[in-house]
């Protein structure tokens, strides 16, 4: 039987692809109208609002879902957001310290220059969102669910995956400042073009992501201490 020498050679020379893509979020908002007066609501409904620099410190807002919506220069502060739902939503300017979100659900977001300390996201999910540009002090997603996640951009300070499953997910010329990858899982993560890679805790866990040569000597101590290796200059 004939074999088709070109397709069998362009076969073995074909190179594997290196980590799969990220599909980032495409959100297109429609026409909003202004958020009207109140505060938010548990279980409430927001669809197509427009909240312009409000103040939502403290208000309680567990279990709502927000459904087209743009948040633009937002206060967040201690705001209790568990298990809400957000979709095909914009979060632009968004401020605040201790935010709850926890086991909530973000599926196509965009979350652009935001300014947050001690977020609570642990055992939320997250789909085809992007947080670019802003910076962000511990945040909490241990036992989260990220898939199709780009921060670009952006600045973590310690941020924490402890627990977390990671897929399709990319760090894009972002700052990893002692970060705990602790018990997590991945599968496609891409960490090559990481501005600056600080791993505080499970660099052992780093199966299924990616690197650049240059962090790869970067990590090398680290790899040598996860398996007992020692390294000694010659005479010492």
């Amino acid at each position: 039987m004939a074999r088709n020498t070109s397709t069998t050679a362009h076969a073995k020379t074909k190179k594997p692809q290196a980590v799969r893509p990220v599909r980032r979020p495409e959100v297109r908002l429609p026409p909003l109208a202004p958020f009207g007066p109140g505060e938010l609501e548990s279980e409430g409904d927001y669809d197509g609002l427009e909240l312009r620099e409000l103040d939502l410190a403290g208000q309680e807002a567990r279990g709502a879902r927000f459904m087209d919506c743009g948040l633009y220069g937002v206060a967040l502060d201690e705001t209790r957001l568990s298990r809400a739902r957000v979709m095909d939503s914009v979060l632009h300017g968004v401020r605040g310290v201790g935010t709850d979100l926890a086991e909530a659900s973000l599926r196509d977001v965009e979350v652009i220059d935001a300014r947050l300390g001690g977020v609570q996201l642990h055992g939320a999910s997250l789909e085809r969102v992007l947080v670019r540009g802003g910076k962000i002090d511990y945040l909490n997603l241990r036992r989260a669910r990220l898939k199709d996640v780009v921060f670009e951009g952006c600045v973590l300070v310690e941020p924490d995956f402890g627990g977390a499953r990671l897929e399709r997910v990319e760090f894009r010329d972002c700052v990893l400042r002692r970060a705990d990858f602790s018990s997590v899982t991945m599968a496609d993560v891409d960490l090559r073009t990481v501005a600056e890679l600080d791993i505080a805790r499970g660099v052992d866990r780093l199966a299924g992501s990616v690197i650049s040569p240059s962090q790869l000597l970067e990590l090398a101590p680290a790899f040598a201490a996860q398996i007992g290796v020692r390294v000694v200059s010659p005479g010492e």
